[in-house]
């Protein structure tokens, strides 16, 4: 006669180590750790060229008889500079991701966070531009963040808005403020670029260096995902959003203030575009008018690698930043491996449905049969 469990007793817990391995930002680890043994593997054998630089007077070695510069070998992937570059423009991509995480657990989605983006970072060029090359960095770094985000939030909360007001799904409402926004960009600029920022706001600040890396972007990203995981798993708001995007008709019964809930969480996305935006003007010191075009993909694509259900009720904002680093890892190789960009889109597009094949392959495999 078979056992029967004592149904007194205690439910046992899995292990530490085995809610890690199972954990979905585990496999996303996985996944950049063997993209980066391949490019890694990749470079050993192709390495390129590189002249040698004097770490005392930051110039180039030459040759004292025949004055040619001294070169050395390097691996194209390894390189520090190399990797820091990777998660310096992930950077940009993963502090939007975090922010599409939250509105994509709702179930919704953004399609104007890469206008926002340009919107909030026109705005705060303007404002650099009028405080002249020479305004101090306790000015330039709060009135800048402070008018990119201003502006990235109060995009978010009209698109939350008409979203709630309008009881009309965020695809078509963010599908009108992409074109109005980009266009809104267009008239202001005509089509010029701008710059002369304050250089306490770029080089001082945002490209500060620390034996010539610059680890300033790098760090943004790692805080703002902690941070927002921290705000998606152990707070009200974040318990509401997954209540929310689980299902939002029993959320309603339950007391869930759910209108409120989806213009906060679109809110705190167009803040997170603004500060995005902020980090590109102070990293490149210039603004054009085609910043943030296409980047739409990109950030769902980040989010959705990084384990987000478009269906809703899931989602990580960890796995949302090495979602980011893997969509950037693969803009890399492309470099790397010498494939046209070109291709560019069609691999990342290719990346969206493998993922979303693989998310709904284990939601079948989990879901017992009847």
């Amino acid at each position: 006669m078979p056992a029967v469990a004592d149904p007194s007793s205690p439910t046992r817990r899995p292990g530490l180590l085995r809610r890690l391995l199972s954990a979905q930002e585990s496999g996303l680890i996985l996944v950049i750790a063997l993209m980066m043994t391949a490019l890694t593997v990749y470079g050993a054998l192709n390495p390129k060229q590189r002249p040698v630089i004097d770490p005392q007077t930051q110039t180039v070695l030459r040759d004292p008889d025949t004055g040619e510069r001294v070169m050395e070998q390097v691996n194209s992937f390894l390189e520090p500079r190399n990797l820091l570059i990777v998660t310096t423009y992930a950077s940009f991509i993963a502090v939007m991701a975090v922010g599409m995480t939250g509105i994509i657990i709702l179930g919704g989605i953004d399609l104007s966070i890469g206008s926002t983006y340009a919107v909030a970072a026109l705005a705060g060029a303007m404002a650099l531009v009028a405080m002249g090359v020479d305004a101090p960095g306790y000015l330039s770094v709060p009135v800048g963040v402070a008018v990119c985000c201003a502006v990235g939030a109060l995009m978010g909360f009209l698109n939350g808005a008409m979203t709630v007001g309008l009881r009309v799904h965020s695809f078509i409402i963010t599908l009108g403020t992409m074109s109005i926004l980009r266009g809104a960009v267009a008239v202001v600029t005509r089509g010029e670029s701008m710059s002369g920022f304050p250089t306490s706001f770029t080089s001082g600040f945002f490209k500060l260096q620390i034996g010539n890396l610059s680890f300033t972007l790098t760090i943004i990203m790692v805080v703002v995902a902690v941070v927002g995981a921290f705000v998606l798993l152990y707070t009200v708001l974040g318990r509401r959003v997954f209540a929310t995007g689980g299902n939002e008709t029993a959320a309603r019964y339950a007391g869930v203030p759910v209108g409120r809930v989806k213009v906060i969480t679109f809110t705190l996305a167009g803040l997170l575009a603004g500060l995005s935006g902020c980090m590109y003007l102070g990293y490149l010191g210039a603004f054009e008018p085609a910043a943030g075009t296409g980047y739409e993909l990109k950030v769902i694509a980040a989010t959705v690698i990084g384990g987000a259900s478009l269906a809703g009720g899931r989602g990580s904002a960890i796995g949302a930043a090495l979602g980011a680093i893997v969509v950037q890892l693969i803009d890399n190789a492309m470099v790397i491996l010498a494939i046209p960009q070109s291709y560019n889109l069609v691999v990342l597009g290719t990346a969206i449905v493998v993922a979303v094949v693989i998310d709904q392959t284990k939601l079948r495999l989990q879901t017992p049969r009847a």
